[in-house]
Formats: structure tokens, sequence, C-alpha cells
């Protein structure tokens, strides 16, 4: 029997482990583990502003069914060390590439050759989708969170292209000439102030984090998400504000202004005091540059170049897309659900977007995201 991991102020399911690996990569990566370490492999990895303590109430389930649960700080996150997080430091070590590195270094140096299901929240979500794309001999089934997977990019003469895919600046140009002036919140993320904005907040960053984690979650009222039409700015601005930001305000400010009551945080039972100062912990000592620079690449064509070498490849293996059903992300990419159906996913098992959650998913409503990943993790490979 495991001794309980105590990790800040809470204690983790006595079934979980914590350990430091090195890797192949050149990290030292901080791992929460649980199950059979003979048993298949699950890979789960987090998004932004998150941490491997996301999947603390998902862990126990699978590991209960005999499989072997690897959730680790990703590269610029938590306990994971290795990596520069300074604005003016390498970006090419935060290209996609790097992240599916990472992946399959660190099952590797657990001793595993394949990955029975890889599953990706957020920021996640593509560096599974990515890591199934490039190794499916590897990465043998796929969930995708919160974020659908619009595949590979496209060759010029692939016509399979979204006609209406956007210039990778226009969409932030185009919101700032609207009445209200909005931004983007990708390229605010990808600006040298964004870091500074969130870590010294002036309610500090656990009060932060708390307005950004309910802004985002069921709990807030405004989270009633339909499909986005189009990337023209008037309807992008349809989104709530931590999407579409107004143009002179911070992210720090943006969520401030949706802080929850105490009633409304005593409810929250999934996200305790407690639990939230595990992030504040980790997000104070760190800072948010790490989860930034990957949103820095992503806004920059140059570090995503590499990427055409898979052009036109698609995922081939058993794929699923899970969601809160009060989650704008599904939605916010417009078009992308549907190529991520039709043409990304070859193998593309269905959408579960569960009632009761909003971005948080796995926090929110963890037994029904658990009882879906069992689902995929048993079916038939094709």
């Amino acid at each position: 029997m495991n001794s309980a991991v105590a990790y800040g102020q809470t204690t983790l399911d006595a079934s979980i482990r914590s350990r430091f690996v090195k890797t192949v990569t050149g990290l030292e990566v901080h791992v929460l583990e649980a199950g059979d370490p003979n048993g298949p492999a699950i890979l789960l990895l987090h998004g932004f502003p998150e941490l491997a303590y996301s999947w603390r109430k998902v862990i126990p389930a699978l590991a209960a069914e005999g499989y072997h649960v690897l959730a680790p700080d990703q590269r610029g996150y938590g306990r994971t060390t290795g990596w520069d997080g300074r604005f003016d430091g390498d970006l090419d070590q935060f290209r996609m590439t790097s992240f599916v590195r990472d992946a399959l270094a660190l099952v590797n140096a657990f001793g595993h050759r394949t990955v029975e299901m890889v599953v990706g929240h957020d920021y996640g979500s593509p560096v599974a989708g990515w890591s199934a794309l490039i190794r499916p001999d590897v990465f043998k089934r796929l969930v995708l969170m919160s974020a659908p997977f619009p595949g590979g990019p496209s060759l010029p003469f692939d016509t399979h292209e979204p006609p209406d895919a956007p210039d990778p600046n226009a969409v932030d140009n185009a919101l700032r000439t609207l009445p209200r002036p909005r931004k983007h919140y990708r390229w605010y993320y990808s600006t040298a102030g964004a870091n500074a904005n969130m870590w010294h907040a002036p309610d500090g960053v656990a009060a932060f984090m708390r307005a950004y984690y309910h802004h985002k979650s069921a709990d807030w009222p405004g989270n009633t998400p339909h499909p986005v039409a189009s990337w023209a700015p008037e309807v992008m601005a349809e989104m709530p504000t931590y999407y579409i930001m107004d143009a002179g305000m911070g992210m720090a400010e943006t969520v401030a202004a949706e802080m929850p009551d105490a009633e409304t945080v005593s409810r929250a039972t999934w996200l305790t005091d407690d639990e939230l100062a595990v992030y504040a912990e980790e997000y104070g000592r760190n800072g948010f540059q790490g989860g930034l620079q990957s949103y820095r690449c992503g806004t920059n064509p140059e570090y995503s170049d590499d990427l055409r070498l898979f052009a036109g490849r698609t995922v081939d293996v058993p794929s699923r897309f899970i969601s809160g059903a009060s989650d704008w992300g599904t939605y916010q990419s417009p078009g992308t659900l549907e190529r991520m159906q039709a043409q990304a996913c070859t193998d593309f098992r269905g959408i579960d977007l569960v009632p009761g959650a909003g971005h948080w998913v796995q926090q929110e409503q963890p037994e029904a995201v658990a009882d879906i990943l069992l689902q995929h993790v048993q079916c038939a490979i094709r």
C-alpha cells in the first residue's frame, strides 16, 4: 500500500505516487504515477494554467482498472525542470515537436514502448493529437479534451485547407477595429507583459486563479456556448472576455470582474481552497511564462514550420473528443470541431459534452470523464 502523497495542504489519493524522472530530452519531469508499472500505459497531458495535479480525481479510477497511469507536469510547468522560461529565451524548445518528444521520452523512461491511450486537455490536446499523428505505432488511442484538433497543415495545393482560415494575425487586428475594441487572448498571451500581469495580480496569484477558473467553469452563468459561425470580428466578439478580451485590459483585470462571491466558492466543491492553493503555490513560484511560451510559438508561424513535414497526414488511431457542455473552448476556433471529425481523425468515435462542466471538465466532473476514458481505452482497434 502506498502512503498518501502530500501536495501543498492537500493529500492525494493513496494510489498516486509522485516521481521525478530524467529523460533524454534534458528534462527532469515531475510525474504523478499510479497503477501497475507492468500494466498498459495511459498518458495524461494537462493544459494552461494547469498541472499534473489537474488529473488527481481521474487517475485512481484508471489505475484501478489495471492501467499504468502517468501524468507529468509538462515542459514549462510545475515541478518539471530543464526548460528556460525567460521571455527572451530560446523559443525553439517550446515547439510542438519538442512536446511530442517529451511525451515519447517520458513513457520510454518508464519502460513502455507503446501507450494504450494518450489524453490531452486544453494545450495538452494538440500535444496528444500530434503524438498520435506522428507516432501511431506508439500512441494507440487518442482522447482530445476541450480543444478540438484540426490535424496537420496543408500543402499549398491541398484543397482541404479551410477556405475561411484566417491570416495568423488578422483576427487580432480586426478585433481592435470594433466599436468596443477587443483583442484575442492568444495574441495577448504572446506579449511581454502577460506574465507579469497575472503573476503580480493586485490581489495575488490565488485570487487571480480563483477568478480565472471560475470564469471558465460551469459555475459562471455566462458559459452557454454555441458554434461560432466565422472568424469575422463581430462574430468572434460573441465569446466571453476570457477569450475575446477588451483591448485595454490584461487577463488579471478581465477575470477579476467575475470574481465569485463566498457562497459561490463554497459550492465549488470541484476546486476547494486547499486545492486552489496547490496551483497558487506552483504558479506563485514559477510565474506563467513557461506555459505562455507555447502561445508565442502558436502565434508565430516560424515555430510551426517543422510540422510541414507531416502535411497531409491524418490521425488514424481510434479518437474521441470530450468537453464540458458549458465550455466555449469547443467552438472558439470556427470550423475546427468539424474538421477534426471529417478530416483530421479517420477513426473518430464520437463527441461527449459533459453536463455540469465548463472548461475544467476532468476536475468539474471527474467521474463522468473517467467513465468515458475507460470506455475508449477498452474499445476495439479496427
